[in-house]
C-alpha cells in the first residue's frame, strides 16, 4: 500500500488539496483520499504516469516528494498547518503530543530531524504559520484582536500582539492600518 502513497511538498491549504484533485482528474489517476501533503491512489503509477503528475504538480507550484525524511518533515508541516487552521484546541495541546501520537515516532527524533532538514526548529515553524494565520484573519477584518487570539490559541490577545511583533516587527494593529487594504465595492467605481 505505502507505493500507491504519494507525498506531496507545498500544499498548505484547502485550495491546494482541490488543486492536486483537479490535475489527478485531469490526467485520470485515480485516488482514494487527499489530504495535506498526502495522496491515496487506488493504484500504482507507471513511469510516464509518474512523470506526467510530476510535472503538473511542479508547473502549479507542487512537488512530490521521495525522500523518507522530507515525507516525515512535510507530514509534521501538514499537522502543525491543519492543527492551526482547522482545530481551535491545538495549540492548547501539547505540540510534542500531538506529533508522536500522530506519526507514532519519539518527538525527539522528529526534532532534530525537522531541525537539521530545515535550519529552524518545529515551534519556530508553528510560529510562523500561526503569524501567517493571523495575518490572514487580520485581512479579514471580521475578528477583534482577542477573537483572533483565541481562535490562534494564544492565551490572551497581550501575548498575541507579543508574539506577532516579535514575528513582524509590527503590532497586529499597525500590520492591519499599513497592509490590509480595503475593500472597495464594485458600485464605488
Amino acid at each position: 500500500m505505502e507505493k500507491n502513497i504519494l507525498f506531496i511538498k507545498n500544499m498548505v491549504c484547502d485550495r491546494c488539496i482541490l488543486s492536486v484533485s483537479d490535475i489527478l482528474s485531469r490526467l485520470q489517476i485515480p485516488f482514494n483520499s487527499i489530504s495535506l501533503g498526502e495522496v491515496s491512489l487506488l493504484k500504482s503509477l507507471n513511469f510516464q504516469e509518474m512523470e506526467e503528475l510530476s510535472q503538473e504538480l511542479l508547473s502549479t507550484g507542487f512537488e512530490m516528494i521521495e525522500d523518507k525524511n522530507s515525507r516525515l518533515v512535510n507530514r509534521i508541516k501538514s499537522v502543525i498547518i491543519k492543527g492551526i487552521y482547522d482545530d481551535k484546541n491545538f495549540s492548547n495541546n501539547n505540540l510534542s503530543v500531538i506529533l508522536s501520537n500522530e506519526l507514532n515516532m519519539d518527538y525527539s527524533h522528529l526534532s532534530s530531524l525537522f531541525s537539521r532538514m530545515e535550519g529552524k526548529s518545529i515551534q519556530q515553524f508553528q510560529q510562523e504559520i500561526k503569524t501567517e494565520r493571523v495575518k490572514e484573519l487580520l485581512g479579514y477584518d471580521e475578528l477583534n484582536i482577542y477573537e483572533i487570539a483565541m481562535e490562534v490559541g494564544y492565551s490572551s490577545a497581550a501575548y498575541l500582539s507579543t508574539q506577532f511583533k516579535k514575528s513582524t516587527g509590527l503590532t497586529p494593529s499597525q500590520y492591519k492600518h499599513d497592509h490590509v487594504k480595503k475593500r472597495s465595492s464594485l458600485d464605488s467605481h
